[in-house]
């Protein structure tokens, strides 16, 4: 079914590389979502005004924040898609995220006003009406909600849309929250416990522990978090399968936003190379980096002495002696610069993310003290890069 309703409103759907094709994902998947959730939100409100239910009313005005979620969905779709401009020269992707980062808001402020209802319910309980039509006209919108949650889930995935697996994330909990309604109905036959109100609180604090969820990780995207282990691997070896490359290192990803990731990269290359050879080479890279993997790739050359006796045996010592004290730091960019009296080993090192700044002094002195124990005129100047963490 899906299929076919992609299949009747969004033109040339597989092109989801074209800007309008994945606009109209998003305005088909937000208007469905207008749709479904207008309709439950009405028969909720209903069967809970008639059966007298706070736990169903809660339920119903959920189904109202997240039709006001898919009114942001498609203004946030459309704001993503416009073209960089003087003051946004990335582009608008993120506007994506921060449409995201407002439903979130809108979920935690329903859930909050619910959350003020059900604490009346407990402490002044009123008796639920059962009614066999009403439990199934309550299943029947759980029913809606996997549907919901489903296209959501096909659609996101198929334009990588953070917003629309938020939704869909959301549209779980709504499965969880109204089949959590059911419950209490059905038991609340046989005891005289509040379970309404009860089951209205535990509704309530679901739906703001989802939109807490989804701020979380739409904060964390807008702050930035580290690529895909998947994506680094196929950048480096990309870079890796060109001519003369001998190494890869300092791999930084920025997103700004569906189809809009820009990262840089140092690739090592032998001093003795072709420089006009190596640069065509890594035009070529960069050029395959955005069609195959929808990245602008950038990337940097860092010459590296290959052939001089002396620099490789220094070279080795430090490589040495870094992994013996951290098996977990990283090494690169080497250089010797050699004197009469004096000799200066240049070089990077790459530290976790988690060292303190007590922790790195410490790695530095063993590092200068190892490496000068082996050859007085050796002097380290070290340094330090923070070891990216991928995801």
């Amino acid at each position: 079914m899906i299929d076919l309703i992609i299949k009747a409103f969004v033109k040339n759907s597989e092109d989801i590389e074209d800007r309008n094709v994945r606009e109209s994902y998003g305005v088909l998947a937000g208007t469905l979502g207008i749709l479904c959730n207008f309709l439950l939100f009405l028969v909720k409100l209903v069967v809970g005004l008639f059966v007298n239910s706070v736990a169903v009313i809660s339920d119903a005005f959920n189904n109202m924040s997240d039709m006001g979620s898919s009114v942001v969905t498609i203004i946030g779709v459309k704001l993503s898609g416009k073209r960089p401009d003087k003051e946004h020269p990335f582009g608008h992707g993120r506007m994506e995220y921060v449409a995201s980062l407002v439903v979130s808001f809108i979920i935690m402020i329903v859930g909050f006003e619910l959350l003020k209802s059900s604490v009346v319910k407990i402490l002044s309980p009123e008796e639920v009406v059962f009614s066999p039509i009403t439990v199934g006209i309550l299943i029947l919108s759980v029913l809606v909600k996997v549907w919901m949650w489903r296209y959501n889930i096909v659609i996101g995935n198929k334009i990588g849309s953070e917003i629309l697996k938020a939704t869909a994330r959301d549209c779980l909990n709504d499965v969880i929250s109204t089949s959590a309604v059911i419950v209490s109905m059905v038991l609340g036959n046989f005891t005289a416990l509040p379970l309404d109100g009860i089951m209205g609180t535990a509704v309530s604090a679901m739906i703001m522990y989802a939109g807490f969820g989804i701020a979380k990780d739409m904060i964390g995207i807008l702050l930035g978090t580290p690529p895909s282990k998947e994506l680094v691997q196929s950048i480096y070896d990309m870079v890796m399968s060109g001519e003369n490359i001998i190494g890869v290192h300092d791999l930084i990803v920025h997103d700004y936003g569906p189809g809009r990731i820009i990262a840089s990269v140092h690739a090592e290359v032998p001093d003795n190379a072709d420089i006009i050879k190596v640069h065509e080479i890594i035009d070529h890279i960069e050029k395959n980096a955005n069609t195959e993997l929808g990245i602008t790739l950038v990337i940097h050359m860092d010459p590296l002495s290959m052939n001089c006796e002396k620099t490789n045996s220094a070279r080795e010592l430090v490589e040495k002696t870094v992994k013996e004290i951290s098996p977990v730091c990283g090494f690169h960019d080497f250089r010797m610069v050699d004197g009469e009296k004096n000799v200066n080993l240049i070089f990077d090192i790459e530290v976790p993310v988690e060292y303190d700044e007590k922790q790195v002094r410490k790695i530095i002195k063993e590092i200068k003290d190892r490496v000068s124990a082996e050859n007085a005129m050796y002097n380290c100047v070290i340094n330090v890069d923070i070891k990216q963490v991928f995801s």
